[in-house]
């Protein structure tokens, strides 16, 4: 069965750096995007060219940089926001608008003071004054996940007509469930004249850790973007993170999604961005993590050293990961210790394992794990006849 494409919009230069800390200079966003157009992204949202002069500066750069992904540049409903974004984004081969409004009644009543029908009207003059500098435009409804669906269907109407080539359906503040988020997607596409002709875009934050869940929810009830970023990084809890739902999609062929991102810079791009934001990676964080290919636990290392596939469902190396890490602790078996011992040179019979293991636990329950360092000391402490092949 043949697949369909679901594109995958990079928000890591924009959203990504609004984390307390994260400003990045104009070279280090060029350095990122370079590697985001190589990784395949579709889209890289490069900044908000009217919050400063050095966002104008680097969507610029970024317009002039990007060889194969559309270079887009976020504005709010307001005329001089697109009109700064535009010239932005004047040398992109593929410039994008990105310009939008908050739909909630919480938002219509507390931000902007307004009315459902004024909103409308707001979001409508902004597309179409965007459409005077570009063919693409994407519409944001800011706090959609949290706007009613019918109010919702009403503005993705109006903003198709006002010219929107993308509607953006952003769960702003990572509420929603996905079953809940995907019955939204579903809904505008059952009930908004002409949605057919759009892309429906998934941007979903993780307050309560559903961010991916919901992107995912998304594209399997029709939408066909994910806004994304490496790490996962972003506003509060963070975004939708990028590596997690491009393996997904590989991972679940059933789908009939899939995405141009080459898997193999997912690891090597991870550490990039975290090493310019100066911002960790959790160890156990998927796909990317320290620990996401290391098994420290016996039984677990006894199952991936005879099969990987026993406790890996990816290959660490189609993502770019050299190779899966046994690590060696308390909790690990004589499997695992032969296995590594092997590794450094030593081979083993069962006999001197058995008296090594004995050692090995000794120093394992007095550390958090053990290290290559260890285990020759372990090796001369046994005083047993090992013959080295290294």
């Amino acid at each position: 069965m043949s697949t369909e494409k679901v594109e995958i919009f990079d928000t890591t230069l924009r959203d990504g750096e609004q984390v307390p800390g994260c400003k990045l200079n104009t070279a280090q966003k060029l350095k990122i995007a370079a590697r985001l157009d190589e990784l395949g992204v579709d889209v890289i949202e490069a900044g908000f060219p009217v919050s400063s002069p050095g966002d104008f500066q680097s969507v610029n750069e970024i317009s002039k940089l990007a060889k194969n992904a559309s270079v887009c540049g976020l504005t709010r409903a307001v005329k001089k926001d697109i009109e700064v974004a535009a010239e932005a984004l004047k040398h992109a081969k593929r410039p994008r608008i990105h310009t939008g409004i908050g739909t909630s009644d919480s938002h219509i009543k507390f931000k902007f003071n307004s009315t459902r029908e004024e909103i409308i009207t707001r979001g409508a003059a902004a597309v179409k004054h965007a459409k005077n500098f570009v063919d693409d435009v994407e519409f944001y409804a800011e706090d959609a996940g949290r706007t009613d669906n019918e109010f919702l269907a009403r503005v993705c109407t109006e903003m198709i007509k006002a010219g929107a080539t993308v509607l953006n359906i952003p769960d702003t503040t990572g509420y929603c469930l996905p079953e809940e988020y995907g019955r939204k997607i579903k809904y505008l596409k059952d009930n908004v004249k002409d949605i057919d002709k759009v892309i429906i875009s998934c941007h979903c934050h993780n307050d309560l850790g559903l961010a991916t869940a919901n992107a995912i929810a998304g594209v399997m009830n029709g939408a066909r973007q994910i806004e994304c970023t490496i790490n996962g990084i972003g506003e509060r809890a963070g975004n939708t993170a990028l590596e997690e739902v491009v393996m997904i999609l590989r991972q679940h062929p059933t789908l009939n999604l899939n995405t141009l991102i080459d898997p193999k810079f997912l690891f090597d791009t991870s550490c990039m961005v975290s090493q310019e934001m100066g911002m960790m990676v959790q160890p156990n964080k998927a796909i990317v993590g320290a620990n996401a290919f290391a098994h420290s636990s016996g039984i677990h290392q006894d199952g991936v050293i005879k099969n990987r596939e026993t406790y890996e469902i990816i290959d660490p190396a189609e993502v770019g990961v050299t190779e899966s890490a046994i690590v060696l602790t308390a909790r690990s078996g004589r499997a695992a210790l032969a296995y590594k011992a092997k590794k450094m040179g030593y081979e083993l019979t069962k006999l001197q394992l058995d008296e090594v293991y004995t050692e090995f636990l000794n120093f394992a329950d007095a550390r958090r794990c053990v290290e290559d360092n260890d285990i020759h000391e372990i090796m001369e402490i046994s005083k047993r006849k090992i013959r080295a092949i290294a």
